[in-house]
């Protein structure tokens, strides 16, 4: 199942740097990678040390949201009720079908592509605004999933919601279950990530005016996705387009300060 999402990813990642990115401007970049690297090696490694950070904070999370037991799933039901289910009465295969496939393939091309496009970019603020505000977005999304317990609506409400992504593609819980526990609902870091990868996206219009079409109608879709396969409920996916925003908001102050420091010295 990996290989097929990766793949996927893979696949979306070739043709858009072909068509969006272009071979001339990949070509003309070529001579100045290292300076290009060396220039965004700080945001970059802000944002790697944040993932390895969030990797082992994972694996002993629940068992500190368990202490604090602060569990909002009621809550959260409670204020939005059955939204979920109605947008679960548009499934078809079909639907299914194509919207599984961006909450997974979709959602790896969104996020990778940036790091391609904006690396070869004349402007080279987009790449360390992506790096910072992706930092940004694990870094909260990991304290809210350590503060609050929360469950999906396919976990709370088995019997009126259905998890469309686990019945139509099983194997699929064996790649889930590496990377999260079904108590991280909230906010939808699915939701965050996307969000900021599309604002970041409307900012580079005048360099990728397609990428700047193509990631804000995405982001949406994979949004919408994790409410129809039955894994986030509305108010996840609010919080997470709040988060994203936030975060792409702090990663320019961060961005700009970093500028400044760079500057005066």
């Amino acid at each position: 199942m990996l290989v097929s999402v990766l793949g996927g990813g893979a696949a979306a990642l070739f043709v858009a740097t072909l068509g969006i990115v272009g071979p001339t401007r990949v070509r003309d970049a070529y001579g100045t990678f290292r300076e290009r690297a060396r220039d965004a090696s700080k945001y970059l490694g802000l944002l790697v040390v944040v993932l390895l950070v969030n990797k082992f904070a994972r694996d002993v999370g629940p068992e500190v949201s368990w202490l604090l037991g602060w569990n909002v799933t009621g809550l959260i039901y409670a204020v939005e009720g059955d939204f979920v289910m109605h947008v679960q009465s548009l499934a078809t295969p079909t639907l299914t079908a194509v919207l599984s496939a961006i909450y997974l393939s979709g959602y790896v091309f969104l996020l990778t592509f940036p790091f391609v496009a904006y690396f070869v970019a004349t402007d080279r603020r987009p790449l360390k605004l992506t790096a910072v505000a992706y930092a940004v977005n694990y870094g909260i999304g990991l304290c809210c999933y350590i503060l609050f317990i929360s469950y999906g609506p396919r976990n709370l409400l088995p019997g009126q919601v259905e998890s469309l992504l686990y019945v139509t593609y099983p194997q699929t819980q064996i790649l889930t279950r590496q990377v999260n526990v079904n108590t991280n609902v909230f906010p939808s870091l699915h939701t965050s990530l996307s969000v900021s990868a599309a604002l970041v996206a409307v900012w580079t219009y005048d360099e990728y005016p397609v990428w700047a079409f193509v990631a804000p109608v995405l982001a949406s879709a994979v949004a919408f996705s994790t409410m129809y396969l039955g894994i986030h409920w509305a108010l996840d996916v609010v919080a997470g387009a709040l988060l994203g925003v936030a975060s792409v908001a702090i990663a320019d102050s961060v961005v700009d300060a970093r500028v400044d420091e760079t500057s005066s010295t």
